[in-house]
């Protein structure tokens, strides 16, 4: 057991703040996170913006943090379409910008976008967002990047 003298116990007291601090909780900012529901029509809509172009996607929504909410993979997409989505749409949420910004400066011969860790510089994601803020990602794959983009 730790004993303190009293004359320190008082000098400690005395060089503590006065003031209380203001509670935690109005110190932390306030956000607005993506539910399943949102995603599912977000989804719904990228589906049936395929179908009226006569194509078939993968479709990816994931949340702020770049994890899965949602995945609908149309009847006669690729295979290889399911990991391109999810990670067009996780390269959306985490760079905060849309994939084909990162196509583009790849494009224009920038290099350097191929060592950014996990993404995927490709047309087809797109950041979801809300009062300026991101709240997610869609990531579309299936048909060239152009019109995956366009869907999303």
């Amino acid at each position: 057991m730790l004993r303190t003298s009293l004359p320190l116990a008082v000098l400690l007291l005395a060089a503590m703040p006065s003031h209380a601090a203001p509670p935690l909780k109005t110190q932390l900012p306030q956000r607005t996170v993506l539910n399943l529901a949102a995603a599912e029509r977000i989804a719904a809509a990228a589906a049936a913006e395929a179908r009226a172009q006569g194509l078939t996607v993968s479709i990816a929504v994931v949340d702020e943090a770049g994890r899965l909410m949602h995945f609908q993979r149309m009847d006669g997409t690729p295979n290889s379409s399911v990991e391109v989505a999810i990670g067009k749409a996780v390269h959306a949420a985490d760079y905060r910008r849309d994939s084909g910004f990162h196509q583009k400066l790849l494009e224009d011969g920038n290099h350097v976008v191929l060592a950014l860790p996990h993404s995927l510089p490709i047309e087809g994601g797109v950041r979801l967002l809300l009062d300026g803020q991101t709240i997610g990602g869609i990531g579309v794959s299936g048909a060239q990047a152009a019109q995956d983009g366009r869907i999303a």
